[in-house]
């Protein structure tokens, strides 16, 4: 069977369930756009480490946020609003991180009009893909004035870590998965709340899972993760469906979170969807 018609059959019957096994599940709450995109922003930077662990962190953050993220982060206040994140904190992230992107956010919105606008400003639509956009958009909101929030000698350590970058090597996976998530039409998974950057042009998001499935499918030759890696990996994808390569992201992932593959043999392997075509 044609490695397509397994991802497509993969997305329509475990779709679903993989939905409630991830983060996306989170901006998918709220009814309004605007609050999809805020959540789908604040839920993508936050989406590394074990599912339980991003799940109850994910959980504390929103909770903070009873107006919606979307206002909380249109309205985000200094002085009230760092206090209010005090004490959140996932592995390498803390409440003032969060702070810092906040008011990042807030600053791109009133500066470009809207986020997607503030991406935008640093794309070429004539690029083949998104990575030297994405580089722009790390960059930019890197370069945000903190100093209302902690004054002009402190950055927290963790902010960088929010936002890397293609340029450096990174391959940038919760970055990539936002904007997926963002971009690709909704289709029950996705959120389809961008218009101005095309599907095609966006790059797998790449993390242990995906580079691991990617392997042993065949769609890459490269062993070490990395933005070289995750283009190669799109590229194969394409092949596939040159218009939305990266809509099989969240089968490829979840072969990995949901399923259980590591990439051995194990019991797992008699109900895998894909174990016609894995070289392991």
């Amino acid at each position: 069977m044609k490695l397509k018609v397994i991802l497509d059959k993969v997305l329509q019957e475990r779709g679903a369930a993989f939905l409630a096994n991830d983060p996306l599940s989170f901006p998918r709450r709220y009814r309004d756009p605007a609050d999809r995109e805020a959540a789908a922003v604040l839920c993508a930077v936050l989406a590394y480490g074990r599912v339980a662990s991003i799940q109850q962190s994910l959980e504390d953050l929103l909770r903070r946020m009873p107006e919606g993220p979307a206002l909380f982060i249109r309205r985000f206040d200094p002085r009230r609003d760092v206090r209010r994140l005090a004490g959140f904190r996932h592995r390498f992230n803390t409440g003032e991180d969060i702070s810092a992107l906040c008011w990042a956010i807030r600053c791109a919105i009133e500066t470009a009009g809207s986020l997607e606008d503030f991406f935008l400003q640093g794309d070429d639509p004539g690029e083949p893909d998104i990575g030297l956009a994405l580089s722009a958009f790390s960059s930019r909101l890197l370069q945000t004035d903190l100093s209302p929030l902690f004054g002009p000698r402190r950055r927290p350590d963790g902010f960088a870590y929010l936002l890397p970058s293609p340029s450096g090597g990174s391959a940038c996976k919760r970055l990539c998965m936002f904007l997926r998530w963002v971009c690709r039409p909704d289709d029950g998974i996705d959120l389809g709340l961008w218009q101005g950057v095309s599907p095609a042009r966006l790059v797998l998001p790449l993390d242990t899972h995906t580079a691991r499935i990617s392997v042993l499918l065949g769609l890459v030759q490269r062993k070490s993760p990395g933005w070289k890696m995750a283009l190669e990996a799109t590229e194969s994808l394409r092949r596939l469906d040159p218009k939305d390569p990266v809509r099989y992201d969240f089968a490829l992932s979840h072969l990995g979170i949901s399923e259980g593959c590591t990439g051995k043999k194990g019991a797992w392997c008699k109900e895998c969807a894909v174990r016609g075509r894995c070289r392991s």
